[in-house]
C-alpha cells in the first residue's frame, strides 16, 4: 500500500506491502532510514532546520522541524525492533528552489541541520542527493528495503 508522507509528515512501517513516498521535496530535506534485518523503515518530511524558530509549532507538529523531526523518526523504528547500527540512511532535497538568489538558503540550512544532528548521533548517511534547484520525490519499499529517488527534470533511479 502507498504510504504518503506530506510536508511536515512523518511516518514509520514494519509492514512488507507498504511503500513510503513523499513528493516535491525543494528546500525541505526527507530523511529515509531502512532496518533491513526487522524490514522496518521511516520517512520524515521536515521544512525548518530548528524548533526555536516558532516552538508553538513545533510542539503541535514536531515533524516540521529537523531538531524535533529526526528524534522522532529514529524513535519511532526504534519502537518497531529497528538498530541504528544496522540502518540505511538516505537525505534528500535542500535545494534553493523559491529562494534563487540565496537570500534565505533554507535548504542549505536544513541541510546543515541535519548533518550536524547525524554528526553528534553518529549516524552516517548511506546516500545523499542534495542541493541544486531541482525538485525531488523518493520512495522506499519496506519489504527489500529499495530506495529510489526522482529528480526533477531526470528519470527514477534505484539506490
Amino acid at each position: 500500500m502507498k504510504v504518503i508522507v506530506g510536508v511536515s509528515d512523518m511516518k514509520v512501517s514494519a509492514k512488507p506491502g507498504d511503500e513510503l513516498v513523499t513528493y516535491s521535496l525543494g528546500s525541505c530535506i526527507g530523511v529515509v532510514i531502512y532496518d533491513p534485518v526487522v524490514k522496518v523503515g521511516g520517512m520524515l518530511h521536515y521544512m525548518l532546520p530548528e524548533s526555536s524558530l516558532d516552538e508553538e509549532k513545533a510542539k503541535r507538529n514536531p515533524y516540521m522541524f529537523a531538531d524535533t523531526g529526526i528524534p522522532a523518526l529514529f524513535k519511532a523504528s526504534y519502537a518497531l525492533g529497528a538498530q541504528k547500527q544496522r540502518m540505511k540512511v538516505l537525505i534528500a532535497g535542500g535545494a534553493q528552489i523559491l529562494d534563487q538568489q540565496g537570500f534565505f538558503n533554507i535548504g542549505k540550512r536544513n541541510h546543515m541541520a541535519v548533518k550536524k544532528m547525524f554528526f553528534r548521533n553518529n549516524v552516517i548517511a548511506t546516500y545523499e542527493d542534495v542541493g541544486g534547484n531541482v525538485n525531488r520525490t523518493v520512495r522506499l519499499d519496506i519489504l527489500s528495503g529499495d530506495m529510489h529517488i526522482k529528480v526533477g527534470g531526470e528519470g527514477e533511479r534505484k539506490l
